[in-house]
């Protein structure tokens, strides 16, 4: 396949966005009642498992249609407004989606949920600030100056933790320099509640988690380069080789931690999701391959909307009692551990949940419903 490579053809970004929704739904809403498969769990601290990519791919897949979008520059003053408009409509949706259901039940009755213990870092806020920051930075630079901001980005975020991190305490949750710059501007109750103080999303770890959003605008423009799509396929292929081998020969110096964001992380994360939008693209566009591909471009195309229903109908559910337990609660422990006891029910229970998010984004679909910040 030759000749310019037009961007509405590429159906394949929507199916790798689409399929990262999925697993993301799938890891976030693990059934009650039993620990998960290993690899769709975290790694605790140091380490790498399949749940790590997730985050990070959404990052990638963002970047990359960013580059689709932005082939036609605003003027600079309508492009800034625009950017900051969109960036501080996801965080302020961020900030609420944790604030949610806003009110919880105490002895004394239904009481609201004081601003002070809601959360202000999360995964929409970082999404925010890495599409704004990342936006300016495509915005007045070409492909030679976003690939140097990658690498200062990187060695940057290293040098930061190495020399404002606790002495002999650099890579831990409580004395590195991300926490302690968390701790610094935020009071304990607006951070992550179960890490002692530690958020994954806080604020410095944004600036390492920009270079997964650039790199993904990179490989969109590489695409759209035009000549041999095959060509191009192949410089993924390769510069996503480089990023693994990179990242591991790195790794002695500076751990692999998806919690801390480390730049090894970034380049191991990175150079995965090169590989893996190669390989869609290829199996899409070059072969022509479109089974199941409808079942993720419905993720795919709104994936702001159903990220946000699966994260607060949950929490709805589990807020309707039954029994001892909240809906969601009694249907994982009750009806899909007793079907299946173990990691096959959690799973079970996690993908009838991901079909409910499903539906309900194929319903938008259907009724041409895209919410766009």
């Amino acid at each position: 396949m030759s000749g310019p490579v037009k961007p509405q053809r590429f159906v394949s970004l929507d199916v790798f966005r689409g399929a990262t929704m999925f697993l993301m739904i799938l890891v976030n809403t693990a059934g009650p009642g039993a620990r998960a498969y290993e690899p769709l769990i975290h790694a605790k601290w140091i380490g790498f498992t399949l749940a790590d990519l997730i985050f990070p791919t959404f990052l990638f897949a963002m970047g990359n249609a960013m580059s689709f979008a932005m082939r036609r520059p605003l003027p600079a003053g309508p492009y800034l407004a625009r950017l900051l408009r969109r960036g501080a409509i996801i965080f302020a949706l961020g900030f609420l989606m944790y604030w949610f259901p806003f009110v919880h039940h105490t002895d004394a009755g239904w009481e609201l949920i004081p601003f002070a213990q809601t959360r202000v870092p999360g995964v929409l806020q970082r999404l925010a600030l890495c599409y704004v920051l990342a936006g300016v930075i495509v915005r007045w630079g070409d492909w030679r100056v976003v690939l140097g901001a990658c690498c200062a980005l990187l060695l940057g975020y290293w040098a930061i933790l190495l020399h404002f991190g606790v002495p002999g305490d650099v890579y831990g949750k409580l004395g590195n320099a991300g926490t302690r710059l968390d701790m610094a501007l935020l009071s304990p109750g607006h951070l992550y509640k179960k890490d002692g103080g530690f958020d994954p999303e806080g604020f410095l770890g944004t600036l390492p988690a920009v270079v997964n959003v650039l790199a993904g605008y990179l490989a969109g423009l590489l695409v759209q380069r035009g000549g041999d799509l095959r060509d191009a396929l192949r410089v993924m292929l390769v510069a996503g080789l480089a990023c693994i081998a990179a990242a591991h020969a790195w790794e002695p110096l500076f751990p692999i931690a998806k919690k801390l964001w480390t730049s090894p992380f970034v380049l191991l994360t990175t150079g995965l999701d090169l590989l893996l939008l190669a390989w869609t693209i290829w199996i899409i566009e070059l072969r022509g391959k479109r089974g199941g591909v409808r079942f993720f471009t419905i993720l795919g195309r709104n994936p702001l909307a159903i990220y946000l229903f699966s994260e607060m109908f949950v929490t709805v559910l589990n807020m309707v009692p039954l029994g001892e337990d909240g809906v969601y609660d009694w249907v994982g422990i009750r009806l899909f551990q007793a079907v299946a006891p173990g990691a096959l029910g959690s799973l079970l229970c996690a993908l009838a949940y991901t079909m409910v998010c499903w539906a309900v984004g194929w319903w938008m679909d259907r009724k041409g419903l895209i919410l766009k910040a």
